[in-house]
């Protein structure tokens, strides 16, 4: 079954009083796609290990899905016209729908408004680059946001931003100028909570996969057997795993040099 394409002017029965996981994503392309990756990976390349995160980000949704049916997963994407590419990318149950084409704050906030809008009752926005985001904190951001109380739940980044924020009511503030792609990211939303005197929840750090550091990061949790360090273990993403075995253990296990 193809997954729903939902649109803002359409309130859903089905959707109503459920809670939306949606994966805040830009469909995989090559020359587009995790660029900052480039290298080591080729433009090819890095646009394949993001289709990797897609798919295990996606398929540990859909396994809380499977045990809490009040989730729904879905993907808030750009661009339009690219639905075809992402079906092929996500479990069967997800619906999507396609981003504002506006700046990044506006992004979330039309996300957070058109999700509630078509009856989600609570709204959880996922980064696209941590495919060993742990089930339990998906879980726990799922049980705390479905409480019938005006909050924010956040789950901040290592790297200084967050890769969860759950809300049940579209709160333009929060999106209000940020320094997206900063350190100061987290710090920021967390000062704009206060300004309107919204209750903060904050999950445990976990970390984004942007960069040649993080990338490291990432190698040394799905393969250990590599490692100089040992890793806290998250969801274990067999598509990344599988894809980072191919390419820089069997092809060239030198393609990744620890540095920051």
């Amino acid at each position: 079954m193809k997954p729903e394409i939902l649109s803002s002017s359409r309130w859903s029965p089905a959707l109503a009083g459920k809670c939306a996981m949606g994966i805040v994503v830009k469909t995989p392309r090559t020359g587009f796609s995790k660029t900052r990756l480039c290298p080591p990976f080729s433009p090819a390349e890095a646009a394949s290990i993001s289709r990797c995160f897609l798919k295990d980000i996606s398929a540990t949704i859909a396994a809380l899905s499977r045990q809490d049916p009040s989730v729904v997963g879905v993907a808030v994407y750009t661009p339009v016209g690219s639905e075809e590419e992402l079906v092929a990318l996500l479990p069967p149950g997800f619906s999507l729908i396609a981003q504002r084409e506006t700046d990044f704050g506006n992004r979330l906030l039309w996300a957070t408004r058109d999700l509630l809008s078509v009856g989600f009752a609570a709204v959880c926005l996922i980064n696209s680059d941590s495919p060993t985001l742990p089930f339990q904190y998906l879980q726990d951001l799922a049980t705390l946001i479905k409480q019938p109380k005006d909050r924010m739940v956040l789950g901040p980044s290592l790297d200084g931003g967050y890769y969860a924020l759950g809300l049940r009511h579209a709160h333009p503030r929060l999106f209000d100028e940020i320094t997206w792609n900063t350190d100061r990211v987290y710090e920021e939303t967390i000062e704009r909570s206060q300004q309107i005197n919204l209750p903060v929840v904050t999950l445990p750090a976990w970390y984004d996969v942007d960069d040649q550091f993080w990338l490291n990061r990432l190698v040394s949790e799905l393969l250990p057997e590599r490692a100089n360090e040992v890793a806290p273990q998250g969801a274990p993403a067999p598509n990344t795993k599988e894809f980072l075995r191919q390419v820089l253990v069997q092809e060239d296990p030198r393609r990744i040099r620890h540095r920051r």
